[in-house]
């Protein structure tokens, strides 16, 4: 017997139905059955379920003889369904990737409640996906972690769908559940699975993508089979009155029937014209029929509600229509003063700015960003780092939004992006560092020295070279491009392959530094102590092997689509390693749902070393197993120093992490494609950091061989380091803040220290070794800097 049955109903979903079975059959999980329902589909439907039923020994297929609609169609699923647990699917939806592992883990770890809710996601035609905005309901830290309806009653606001819950089998049986004919089949179903589960238990976690059809869909069909609800909830009421001891929900389902009642007759796709007073009739003889007494459990409502439910139980339907006609007006209303505020706020900045640049620079004010603002990081944090040190004389502000407020270090300036403050201080700051572009209305003034950072060693085509590129270059305007490197009077650069492509893709006249990337001292700087404490932090267990996966984004890609299943190379790999998962910063969204997989949750405190450390250390997170969302971590640097390898792509970061001299591994499934969609600098397969893997299984005999640790893969990272770490050293920063902000000439700045006296920060097992041996290793401190020289400051 599996664990699963999962059952899908299908009629007329040709264009979806093989993307629906994939995602069921491709899961790394596999104790399951695949119960695909052919309810009499007049299209393709029946034929492929075959051909995926003799591919395939896990699906089976039932042909119905006549269409009967979705609750016939699951209830012939489950009545051959075998599993512990039935889910149920519709065939035009989607499992997300690892979701029955999830599932299944949730499951166990709740004792096999009768039912378990998990999450879905809407998603769309235009590739977006947006999660459920009622997901603060399936809280798993809520106790007891398996409750009755009881004592979780939120779970009734939740959608009134089967797909979004895994239940017992023998539970259905038990309470003799089954569906109902008709369009609104998941009323009279979902109620009552909540009402009579013993105990639910919830999974935070996006299980399901919920497609949003533009056509084809119950809720996209105007007709009058809307008015199968009624019927619907006379099902429902009826078991209530089967079932005497669940009498005292009686009211919050009639608040839930009018409430649905209202949503269908305010639909305008929906229901005919000519139809809405009659619905809106017959929805007031049902409030007649089932309201009761409101019960003192029922927490009080918002207006707006109250006076919703009263219409529909007066059957106002003209006062329903009016005021919805008042409620819109009121939203274009309110939409177009939103549209006269932007321009007048607009108007009145600029000409704030424009007063602000007639005042005099202050020469000791220095303005940094990073990432399109989005947080303290990378070598723009570094170098402020340095100057509250080398230069406090120096007032520094950081340029980023509320939400990433709690990355700033205690006692640095935020300054809101677009507000009056931010455009005053890119007026009259004498020092601005970013490694991307500063707004385009931005104007240089004589006196200000621009710096740009960048933010990565270059594989792929970068500014003009993207030329060529227009899937990359995404409508890039080449003209305000250059208008803005015009801006630039330094240039940052790692090493020499970097300053040609910098000064090739960006021409410009501003001086190239070859100072070395500032975010990269602290791989020669940090303590075998630093290293075990982040280790401690993220909760990687003791010797065990921690590999980061840290792939770029891809332009031909939409979203956070990692070439790899997580889930099965974890597992593959056993509990002898942990994989810390952290995708590129354009994926806000974390990579994984289930806090099995994300416990690693971080304050985002300033706790690397650009920054100041937290005055309250956070806790540590729970044994999170050998899967490890770090997308939330503040610092890539701090997960480069945990990591025992580094698993990446495409991705700037093996330029840095090679400081590191730690064992590298590309994962290039995709090669061709990429480079033939972008461009690279060169050819990373014939000059790679270490050993390169096409496929999955090949990555995993690396790892797990230890290929990846050999003698050769040790001559091609120090072959790589050497062509692309020449000047990074740990005292990048320091350069940087000499010669700019202090004005030191560049032969007075600390020369850069040979590759082969470097020693960079203790790997993880040196840091065992040091702690376990006879003599403990002395921990090394950064190199005290010089004091500064009374040099001035260069003219611009």
């Amino acid at each position: 017997m599996p664990l699963f049955s999962v059952i899908i109903p299908v009629h007329k979903v040709q264009a979806y139905v093989r993307e629906c079975l994939d995602s069921v059959l491709s899961q790394s999980f596999t104790d399951f059955e695949l119960i695909a329902v052919d309810d009499h589909s007049p299209d393709g439907c029946g034929p492929i379920l075959d051909s995926y039923a003799e591919a395939d020994p896990r699906v089976s297929v039932i042909h119905l003889a006549q269409n009967g609609g979705l609750g016939p169609a699951r209830n012939a699923g489950t009545r051959r369904a075998r599993g512990d647990y039935v889910l149920y699917l519709d065939s035009d939806d989607t499992l997300t990737p690892g979701s029955l592992r999830a599932i299944a883990d949730r499951l166990a770890a709740t004792g096999d409640p009768d039912v378990l809710v998990f999450d879905y996601a809407r998603t769309y035609w235009d590739g977006s996906t947006v999660r459920n905005i009622r997901a603060d309901l399936l809280d798993q830290d809520a106790a007891p972690a398996v409750a009755t309806l009881a004592e979780r009653p939120g779970l009734l606001r939740l959608l009134a769908v089967a797909w979004n819950k895994a239940y017992r089998r023998d539970f259905l049986q038990r309470e003799g559940l089954s569906f109902p004919p008709g369009c609104y089949e998941d009323t009279p179903w979902t109620f009552p699975v909540l009402l009579t589960a013993r105990g639910i238990a919830t999974l935070d976690r996006v299980c399901v993508h919920y497609r949003q059809r533009r056509a084809g869909s119950i809720l996209t069909t105007t007709g009058r089979g809307h008015f199968d609800v009624f019927a619907q909830y006379d099902r429902l009421f009826a078991f209530l009155d089967g079932r005497p001891e669940l009498e005292h929900w009686r009211p919050e389902l009639y608040r839930r029937m009018a409430d649905h009642f209202a949503v269908i007759h305010s639909s305008g796709g929906r229901l005919p014209h000519s139809a809405r007073a009659e619905f809106l009739r017959r929805g007031r003889q049902h409030c007649l029929r089932y309201r009761t007494a409101p019960s003192a459990a029922c927490p009080r409502q918002p207006p707006r509600l109250r006076l919703r439910r009263l219409l529909v139980r007066l059957g106002s339907h003209r006062t329903f229509r009016l005021l919805s006609h008042a409620g819109r007006l009121y939203a274009a209303a309110r939409a177009r003063v939103r549209q006269l505020r932007a321009p007048t706020r607009k108007a009145a900045l600029r000409a704030h700015y424009t007063l602000q640049r007639r005042r005099p620079l202050d020469p000791d004010l220095a303005v940094f960003s990073a990432y399109w603002n989005r947080g303290y990081a990378c070598n723009p944090a570094a170098i402020e780092e340095a100057v509250r040190t080398l230069a406090p004389h120096i007032r520094t502000a950081w340029v980023c939004a509320a939400e990433h407020a709690h990355t700033l270090p205690p006692g640095v300036q935020r300054l809101h992006p677009g507000s009056a403050a931010h455009w005053s201080a890119l007026a009259r700051a004498r020092f601005l560092v970013s490694n991307v572009n500063l707004p385009h209305a931005y104007r240089k003034r004589p006196g200000q020295l621009l710096l740009q950072t960048h933010h990565g060693t270059p594989l792929k085509h970068m500014g003009l070279d993207l030329r060529p590129y227009p899937a990359s270059a995404a409508g890039m305007d080449f003209g305000k491009l250059l208008e803005r490197v015009d801006r630039w009077d330094f240039s940052l650069s790692a090493n020499p392959h970097s300053s040609v492509v910098w000064e090739r893709a960006y021409p410009a006249a501003y001086t190239t530094l070859e100072f070395g990337y500032p975010r990269n001292d602290l791989f020669h700087t940090a303590t075998a102590d630093d290293v075990t404490r982040i280790r401690t932090e993220l909760g990687i267990p003791e010797g065990v092997t921690a590999v980061l996966y840290a792939p770029t984004h891809r332009d031909y890609h939409a979203g956070w689509h990692p070439p790899l299943d997580l889930a099965r190379l974890a597992a593959t790999l056993g509990p002898g390693f942990t994989l810390l998962v952290r995708p590129h910063y354009f994926y806000d969204a974390p990579c994984f749902h289930d806090p099995p997989y994300s416990s690693a949750r971080y304050s985002c405190d300033a706790r690397f070393f650009h920054g100041a450390q937290p005055q309250t250390p956070p806790p540590a997170p729970p044994q999170p197993g050998n899967l490890l969302d770090v997308s939330a971590h503040p610092s890539v640097e701090e997960l480069c120093l945990a990591s025992d390898v580094l698993v990446t792509d495409y991705s700037s970061l093996m330029f840095d992490y090679a400081n590191l001299d730690r064992p590298l591994v590309l994962h290039i499934p995709d090669w061709e494609a990429y480079r033939a969609a972008r461009g690279t600098y060169f050819d990373v397969t014939a000059e790679p950091p270490g050993l390169v893997a096409y496929g999955q299984d090949e990555l995993t005999d690396i790892l797990a061989t230890g290929a990846h640790d050999t003698p050769h893969a040790r001559e091609l990272r120090a072959a790589f380091r050497t062509r692309f770490c020449p000047y990074d050293d740990g005292r990048a920063a320091e350069r940087v803040v000499r010669h700019l902000f202090l004005g030191e000439p560049l032969t007075a700045l600390p020369p850069v220290l040979p590759p082969a006296e470097r020693q960079p920060a203790p790997s993880p097992a040196a840091c065992r070794r040091a702690a376990t041996g006879p003599t403990a290793t002395p921990t090394r401190k950064p190199p005290e800097p010089e004091p500064p020289s009374a040099q001035p400051v260069p003219a611009n």
